[in-house]
C-alpha cells in the first residue's frame, strides 16, 4: 500500500511538474512569437516595446502590456495600448492567430498627414473588442518611406486577411489640428459611440453600425473665428468590401481599370450643424447606395502628392491646371448608384424668417457624371416675399470633364470656343411648381413648368433644342413696355409655349418645330418653319466657317397660325389713345394703312393681295384665325431673301407661293 501511495504521488509530481514544464515552453513559444513581430518594427527603423507578457495555458489566455510602435516611415504613425488580451487562443496553425476572443484597452493611435506635417491626427479608443478573430501571424514589410496613404493602404490590405464575427468599441475619440497658425489653422474632435462591425470574413465586413457621433471644430476663415458643432445619428453601412478599398491604395493595380464594389448601402441621420454667429442646419437623413471605384482613373497617390499642405503659396496656373485635371480623374474613378438627401433645413437665430428646407435631393454618380441633379419641395423666405419650388433637375451633369475644362481658365481668360465647351456638359434643365415674388409689386410669379433640352451636339454646339413653358406673372405699372397692358386692364400675363428646333444630318434640313405660344387673354399661335441644304458646318464655332455654311442655306416653307384672343382690341385701343381718336377711327386708320403698305409691296402678286386681304380681315373682325402659308417657288439662298426683304419686299415675296385665309 505505501508502494502505491508513493506511486501516485509521484505521478502526480511528475504530472505537475510537466505541465509547468510544457506551460514555461508554451509561454516561452507565445513570447518569442510576439518578440519577432516586435522585431520586424525595429529592423524596419521603427522602434517598438512592451510591457509583461502572460500566458494563462488552461484559459488560453494571452495577455501583453504598455504596448508602444512607432514605425519608421516619414512621417511616423504611433500605436499605443494599455493591454492586450486574448482569450482562448488557438496556434494549430503557426500561420494563423486565432483567438475566441480579443481585448484591447486604452488603445491610442497618432499620425500625421502631409510632408510638412502640415495636419495631425490622434485616435484614442478606451476598449475594443473583438469576437472570433483570426488573422495572418506575419506582418507585410512597409518601407522607411512609407506615407500616411501607404499605411491605409497595409491597414486595409491586412483587414482583408483577418475575419471576426464582430468588433466592439463603446466609444472612439478623434482629434485633428493643423500645425500652422493664424488664418490657415484648424483644430477639431470628434466622438463616435457604439461602434458595432458585423460578421467581416473574406475581406468583406456585412454591417457597420454607429449610434451616433458628435464634432467641433474651430477654424478662422479670412481670419475670423468660426466654431462649429454638430451631431450625426444612426450611421449603418452594409456590404462593406475591405479589400476592393485597398485596391486604391495598392501600387500594383494603378492600371488596373476595372470597377470594384466597395459599399452596398449607407445611411445616416438625422444629421445637426451648428455655426457660430448662428447658421443652424439640419438633415433628416442621408442615403447612398452602391459605391464603386476605379483604381486607375483615380490615381489617388498622385493627387494626394500634388495638394499643397496650409500656408503654402498659392500654385502656378500650370500647377493648377494640372491639380484640377487629376481631382477630375479622382471623379471619373468613382460611382454611386443613388444618393438621396431628405428633411434639410437652415436657418439664421438672428432672421429666422430667412428659413430654408428643402424635401429631398437626389442624384446617381457614374464614373465622374451626374445621370440627373433633382431637387424637391424648397420653401424659403427672402426680403421680398416667399420662394417655392417644387422640381429644379439638372439633366445630366459632367462633373469630371467641367473640372477638366476648367483646368484650362486657370490664370486665362477662356476664349469664346473654350466657354462653349461647357455647354455639351449638361444635357438640360426642367423647373416646376415655382412661386417667387415679382419685384416690390406684392404679386408673386408662378411657373407650371420650364423645360429645356439640347442635344445632338456638332462639336460644341447642339442641332437639337426644345422649350416648353408654362408660367404667368403679374404686369409692372411702372414699365413703361407694360403700361399699354395695364391700362387696358391686364395686371397679369399668362404664357404657354413650346418651341421646337432640330437638324437632320443625312437629309440636311433644319426644322423649327413645334413652335407654339399661347397668351392668355391674348391670342395664340403656331408655327413651323423649315430650312434646305443645311450644311454640318453651320454649326462651326467659327464665326467665318459658320457664315461660309450659311450662304448655301436654303428657304423652306414657312407657315403661321394666328387666333385672336384679344390681342387685336387691345392694339386698336392703344393706337386710340395715342392718336386720341374713337376706337373705330382708329382701326380704320390701321386698316388704310395696311391696305397703303400692301399696294405697295405686293404691286401685280395677286398672292400678296390675298395676304393683305386675309391680315385686314383678321383685325376687321375680333376672334378671327389667320392662316398663312409661304411655299417657295424654287431654290434660294435664305440669306438672299432676308436682305431682298429689306431691299425689296416686293421681289422677295413674289419667290414664294402665298396661302393666307381666316376662318372664325
Amino acid at each position: 500500500m505505501k508502494k502505491i501511495l508513493l506511486g501516485l504521488i509521484a505521478v502526480v509530481v511528475i504530472a505537475i511538474g510537466g505541465f509547468f514544464g510544457f506551460d514555461l515552453y508554451t509561454q516561452r513559444r507565445i513570447t518569442s512569437a510576439v518578440e519577432a513581430v516586435f522585431d520586424q518594427v525595429r529592423a524596419e527603423g521603427g522602434t517598438a516595446s512592451h510591457g509583461r507578457i502572460s500566458f494563462d495555458l488552461m484559459q488560453r489566455t494571452l495577455t501583453i502590456g504598455d504596448i508602444a510602435v512607432e514605425t519608421g516611415t516619414q512621417p511616423p504613425f504611433r500605436l499605443k495600448a494599455a493591454t492586450v488580451m486574448a482569450y482562448g487562443v488557438d496556434r494549430s496553425d503557426t500561420s494563423r492567430f486565432s483567438a475566441a476572443s480579443l481585448e484591447a484597452r486604452d488603445v491610442e493611435i497618432d499620425a500625421t498627414m502631409g510632408d510638412k506635417q502640415a495636419v495631425t491626427l490622434n485616435y484614442k479608443v478606451p476598449q475594443v473588442t473583438v469576437k472570433d478573430f483570426t488573422g495572418p501571424t506575419g506582418v507585410r514589410q512597409l518601407r522607411k518611406s512609407a506615407s500616411l496613404f501607404d499605411l491605409y493602404g497595409f491597414g486595409l490590405a491586412y483587414l482583408a486577411g483577418v475575419s471576426a464575427s464582430s468588433v466592439t468599441a463603446p466609444s472612439l475619440t478623434g482629434t485633428v489640428k493643423t500645425a500652422t497658425s493664424g488664418a490657415d489653422s484648424m483644430s477639431g474632435e470628434y466622438t463616435y459611440s457604439n461602434v458595432v462591425l458585423d460578421n467581416i470574413k473574406d475581406g468583406k465586413i456585412a454591417s457597420s453600425k454607429t449610434d451616433g457621433a458628435v464634432f467641433t471644430f474651430n477654424s478662422q476663415p479670412g481670419g475670423k473665428p468660426l466654431k462649429t458643432t454638430g451631431e450625426l445619428s444612426n450611421i449603418v453601412a452594409t456590404d462593406i468590401d475591405v479589400g476592393a478599398m485597398a485596391a486604391i491604395f495598392d501600387p500594383a493595380k494603378a492600371n488596373d481599370d476595372r470597377d470594384y464594389r466597395v459599399q452596398g448601402h449607407v445611411s445616416a441621420g438625422p444629421y445637426i450643424i451648428n455655426a457660430t454667429p448662428g447658421l443652424n442646419t439640419r438633415i433628416d437623413g442621408v442615403r447612398i447606395d452602391d459605391v464603386r471605384i476605379n483604381p486607375s482613373r483615380m490615381q489617388l497617390p498622385s493627387l494626394l502628392a500634388m495638394i499643397p499642405p496650409p500656408g503654402s503659396p498659392p500654385p502656378s496656373p500650370a500647377q493648377a491646371r494640372e491639380l484640377l485635371d487629376k481631382i477630375a480623374g479622382l471623379y471619373a474613378g468613382f460611382s454611386m448608384g443613388n444618393v438621396e438627401l431628405h428633411g434639410f433645413s437652415m436657418e439664421t437665430p438672428q432672421t429666422p424668417q430667412a428659413r430654408l428646407t428643402l424635401a429631398s435631393m437626389r442624384f446617381n454618380f457614374d464614373h465622374g457624371k451626374v445621370g440627373e441633379f433633382a431637387v424637391e419641395g424648397l420653401d424659403g423666405n427672402g426680403p421680398k416675399g416667399a420662394l417655392k419650388v417644387g422640381r429644379f433637375a439638372l439633366k445630366s451633369l459632367d462633373v469630371a470633364n467641367f473640372m477638366r475644362l476648367s483646368s484650362q481658365f486657370a490664370g486665362q481668360k477662356p476664349s469664346a470656343e473654350q466657354t462653349l465647351a461647357l455647354f455639351p456638359l449638361i444635357e438640360g434643365v426642367e423647373i416646376k411648381g415655382v412661386t417667387a415674388p415679382y419685384k416690390a409689386t406684392g404679386k408673386p410669379v408662378n411657373i407650371d413648368v420650364l423645360s429645356l433640352d439640347w442635344g445632338q451636339f456638332v462639336g460644341t454646339i447642339p442641332s437639337k433644342l426644345r422649350l416648353v413653358a408654362k408660367m404667368a406673372a403679374p404686369l409692372d405699372a411702372t414699365d413703361p413696355q407694360q403700361q399699354a397692358l395695364v391700362a387696358a386692364g391686364i395686371d397679369r400675363m399668362a404664357v404657354d409655349a413650346d418651341l421646337g428646333a432640330a437638324w437632320t444630318e443625312t437629309s440636311r434640313s433644319f426644322a423649327l418645330e413645334p413652335v407654339k405660344l399661347d397668351m392668355a387673354g391674348l391670342l395664340n399661335a403656331s408655327a413651323k418653319l423649315t430650312l434646305g441644304n443645311v450644311p454640318r458646318e453651320a454649326f462651326s464655332v467659327s464665326a467665318a466657317e459658320a457664315m461660309g455654311a450659311a450662304a448655301q442655306i436654303e428657304a423652306g416653307t414657312i407657315e403661321l397660325v394666328v387666333h385672336d384672343l384679344g390681342v387685336i382690341d387691345l392694339a386698336v385701343a392703344q393706337f386710340a389713345r395715342t392718336q386720341n381718336v374713337g376706337r373705330d377711327e382708329a382701326r380704320t386708320a390701321i386698316l388704310d394703312s395696311i391696305k397703303a403698305q400692301g399696294d405697295a409691296i405686293g404691286g401685280g402678286n395677286p398672292d400678296a393681295t390675298a395676304l393683305v386681304t386675309a391680315i385686314s380681315q383678321f383685325i376687321e373682325t375680333p376672334g378671327q384665325t389667320l392662316v398663312i402659308k409661304l411655299t417657295p417657288r424654287a431654290k434660294a439662298p435664305a440669306l438672299q431673301l432676308i436682305q431682298l426683304l429689306k431691299t425689296d419686299p416686293q421681289s422677295a415675296l413674289a419667290q414664294f407661293k402665298i396661302e393666307a385665309s381666316t376662318g372664325l
